[in-house]
């Protein structure tokens, strides 16, 4: 099917192909009676804008690049929503890419974008990302960069962050105020910043009721649901611990898994929280206590930020924190 042009436009009117584009673009210097027949005709013979070549005559871009590790997170959904929200009415459109948790790929998006000569990127670290010179570039580019919930705190630009230390304490001092003695920490890369933070947050509550640090009760890299439930067997042949923290709520899903088929009581001999607040937390049962993490308003923070990056035209180090709040369930408390 043949691509609908403003010189065809301009021949089904019988005006000239610079009235056409003046009309579209609503210069007044086109009567209204003439850009409303333009602007009618267009849409009859189904005429769709060079988005790009548009960008290119403005010297920017309406169009923003969202990188996320996972679409079909509920976290990154929300996040999503939350910057659409924002964005949309403003005039901005919204691209998304996925990295996948693979740093390959988080680069190779970061590339796209930046070859499609988009207005910003909007992006979360896969839990891969060790080196950062893709991200540099984007600075070097002066494309304005907001990073959000995953990020690198070296790297100039707008980055909105939940409070992952508050809400991994709250979680740890509940299950101490529970009763609980030994709890354990299933951790996630504690090289990216939010994973830290939560490790913190959980050692100042331990610290806080006087138990001894036991590294042993530590467990790196346990962020999937099978993962959770391979390390819960390990926590319980060694009786290590009689409940856990765990940095997200998959592997948190995957630990009651386990204890369930150990015949171990939730939350009678054992406690867990999760952190994210998963659409399963509250379905599943026993129903998963979780850290909830505000991540529509986190989409509304990162897209407001970016919005006002474009306008100011500086680049500008500024973090914003998104406040979290535990929701206590059955896996935690007892009756």
């Amino acid at each position: 099917m043949k691509k609908i042009t403003i010189n065809d436009i301009a021949k089904a009117l019988s005006v000239t192909p610079s009235t056409v584009s003046r009309a579209l673009a609503g210069n007044t210097r086109v009567s209204l009676k003439t850009r409303n027949r333009v602007k009618e005709k267009a849409r009859e013979l189904g005429y769709q804008p060079n988005v790009i070549a548009a960008s290119l005559r403005k010297g920017k871009s309406d169009t923003i690049g969202l990188i996320v590790p996972r679409v079909n997170r509920h976290f990154f959904s929300n996040v999503i929503s939350g910057v659409e929200e924002i964005l949309n009415p403003a005039g901005y459109n919204l691209v998304i890419c996925q990295s996948g948790e693979n740093i390959s790929k988080e680069k190779k998006a970061v590339e796209t974008l930046l070859r499609n000569q988009v207005g910003g990127i909007i992006l979360s670290l896969s839990v891969q990302t060790q080196s950062f010179a893709h991200l540099e570039e984007v600075v070097r580019r002066q494309i304005p960069l907001v990073q959000f919930d995953r990020i690198n705190s070296d790297i100039p630009g707008y980055k909105v962050i939940n409070d992952n230390y508050t809400g991994a304490y709250l979680a740890t001092k509940h299950l101490l105020k529970e009763g609980y003695k030994r709890v354990a920490h299933f951790a996630g890369e504690r090289k990216l910043k939010a994973y830290q933070e939560r490790y913190e947050g959980y050692l100042k509550a331990m610290q806080e009721a006087n138990c001894d640090l036991d590294e042993g009760l530590i467990f790196d890299n346990v962020i999937t649901r099978e993962a959770g439930h391979g390390t819960i067997q390990r926590v319980l042949d060694g009786g290590q611990a009689d409940a856990v923290f765990c940095a997200g709520d998959y592997s948190a899903r995957g630990a009651l898994d386990g204890l369930k088929e150990r015949g171990v009581q939730v939350p009678g001999d054992f406690g867990v929280v999760g952190f994210a607040n998963e659409p399963f937390a509250e379905l599943m049962y026993p129903s998963l206590s979780s850290v909830e993490q505000n991540a529509f308003e986190m989409g509304n923070k990162a897209a407001a930020a970016m919005i006002k990056s474009i306008e100011g035209g500086e680049v500008v180090t500024e973090e914003f924190l998104v406040p979290v709040r535990l929701i206590v369930r059955q896996s935690s408390k007892s009756e």
